[in-house]
């Protein structure tokens, strides 16, 4: 392993940043520093709104992006869901994910704003995540959103939502065109090597992520595949998979695993591992090339999806091309 010179520099810079004078930062803290916004400019686009969808518990805020106004034509959905080991962070922190994905996948995106745990352990944040699928899926209208194209997607947590979400889908009988799955958590056993490879230093520290997931899993069963899909008995059905994974990752492991283990079930999937690079790369194309390559890499992979689903002809995915 060695690192690229991008991840040197932001690792150095991160730990300035998120430096606090305590043995623990409180949860409280760790929010508000997930909070400060990076100087980044996101992209523009012509419609972005803030709404709710019923939820379990109560309305589900959600934000949704479109590359052109509500009412003109219906374009396929991805229900993106951020990261943030289910304690930390909000749709804000994936708001320029979102605005590219709605532009060059030429989607509707919805940003889910799930409840956060210890105060709403799981199994919170799979019902909050469900609810929103399901409003899309099932009142696609509302959202300019295709029926036939709905896909799930999301990092870190998100993506275990995100996977979880997927096998749901295929229990309740509602069809997925694709399930985008960044650095996901997949399992609760944090046994890996890359978890002891790149437990400390690395941006995603194994302390602080078994913290996190302790307090979201509460007293549940910690084989429940909506807490560990990777420990679910058969995942033959779920949607078509892309799987991003970095090298410098504790998640690693589990992420490329999950991809394995699709592809034994059947489901059509696509790996791919980014060397040199550390945990939240892919929301950082401002940071990394890996974020940039990766980007165009899942617009790729979604624009197929979406063509299939809907039998539409393959377009432009490069940035310049469908901006």
């Amino acid at each position: 392993m060695q690192l690229h010179p991008q991840t040197e520099r932001f690792l150095k810079e991160l730990r300035a940043w998120t430096a606090i004078d305590a043995p623990a930062p409180s949860i409280k803290q760790m929010r508000a520093q997930l909070d400060l916004d990076f100087p980044v400019e996101h992209r523009e686009l012509p419609y972005i709104a803030d709404t709710t969808v019923p939820g379990a518990a109560g309305p589900v805020p959600v934000r949704v992006y479109r590359p052109e106004p509500l009412g003109g034509e219906a374009l396929p959905a991805l229900v993106y869901f951020h990261g943030g080991g289910w304690v930390v962070g909000g749709m804000h922190n994936v708001e320029g994910v979102c605005r590219e994905l709605a532009a060059r996948a030429r989607c509707t995106v919805v940003n889910v704003e799930y409840r956060l745990a210890p105060e709403h352990p799981f199994p919170a944040a799979v019902e909050d995540a469900w609810a929103a699928t399901a409003a899309v899926a099932h009142d696609a209208a509302r959202f300019g959103a295709d029926p036939r194209a709905v896909a799930v997607a999301g990092d870190s947590a998100g993506g275990n939502l995100a996977a979880v979400v997927a096998l749901l889908a295929r229990e309740r009988g509602v069809r997925l065109a694709h399930q985008l799955l960044a650095y996901p958590v997949t399992d609760t056993a944090r046994s890996t090597p890359s978890w002891s490879d790149y437990g400390d230093g690395y941006g995603l520290d194994s302390d602080a992520m078994a913290r996190f997931m302790d307090l979201y899993r509460g007293n549940a069963d910690p084989s429940d595949p909506r807490l560990a899909p990777l420990r679910a008995p058969d995942l033959s059905g779920a949607a078509p998979a892309t799987v991003l994974t970095a090298e410098c990752d504790i998640l690693r492991d589990e992420g490329e695993a999950y991809a394995r283990r699709l592809a034994d079930a059947g489901v059509p999937v696509e790996l791919r591992r980014y060397d040199g690079v550390v945990h939240s790369f892919f929301l950082m194309p401002e940071v990394f090339d890996a974020g940039v390559e990766a980007q165009e890499f899942a617009v790729r992979r979604l624009r197929a999806a979406f063509d299939e689903a809907t039998g539409r002809t393959a377009g432009p995915t490069r940035e310049d091309d469908a901006a």
